[in-house]
């Protein structure tokens, strides 16, 4: 099997334990070193490679691909989101699945400019401020998260952006790039999916 955006091994790691021979891949070098560390610890074998998952180059085709932790949502473009469907096909067999996860757009919460400050002691006993403010642009489709960190003497901006995606919208990407929605869930545990559900697991198959 193989996993995409895997970062540090959470879910390949215990699959190998399991006997499942796993390819993992994650575009994050500083990660997938992490991830080998804990392997060896656990002396566990598992294929870890750092590679963009939109121009995947594995030496093998697999019958089941997934993707976790909302990983989905980096894909910014409708590019990307096509590259990324175009290279999992070139990896599964005829008839394999993809299974991966991406947050529901709940308009009721996205529609609100989220702004929060949070406060502590760091272990330098400097007082550390961190500003939060997430902006979701309904055009892009795109929620932009900024913190910024200051210290006394410093400061550290970071920001990431999540791409949200809609149901009938990924229905038409998967047939567009040649899979079929085997089904949409409300959680991992296969809770029915509704407009409130706070995830979108998808359940695909490549068509033969």
């Amino acid at each position: 099997m193989i996993e995409l955006a895997c970062g540090t091994g959470r879910l390949a790691i215990p699959l190998a334990k399991q006997g499942f021979n796993v390819y993992a891949v994650d575009i994050h070098e500083g990660m997938l070193q992490l991830a080998v560390e804990k392997a060896k610890k656990q002396n566990v074998h598992v294929h870890f490679t750092a590679q963009d998952c939109t121009r995947l180059q594995l030496p093998i085709s697999s019958n089941f691909i997934y993707m976790t932790g909302n990983a989905f949502q980096h894909f910014l473009s409708n590019d990307s989101q096509n590259a990324l469907f175009q290279s999992v096909k070139k990896h599964l067999h005829p008839g394999g699945e993809f299974l991966f996860d991406t947050r529901n757009a709940l308009l009721s919460e996205l529609a609100i400019v989220d702004e929060y400050e949070e406060s502590s002691v760091n272990s330098k006993s400097e007082k550390l401020t961190i500003q939060h403010r997430e902006e979701y642009d309904p055009i892009t489709q795109i929620l932009t998260c900024r913190s910024i960190n200051k210290l006394e003497h410093a400061i550290f901006e970071d920001s990431i952006r999540l791409r949200y995606t809609y149901p009938m919208e990924m229905k038409r990407l998967l047939e567009q790039n040649g899979f079929e929605m085997l089904h949409i869930y409300g959680s991992w545990k296969k809770s029915e999916f509704t407009k409130d559900s706070p995830a979108m697991i998808v359940h695909a198959r490549l068509l033969k």
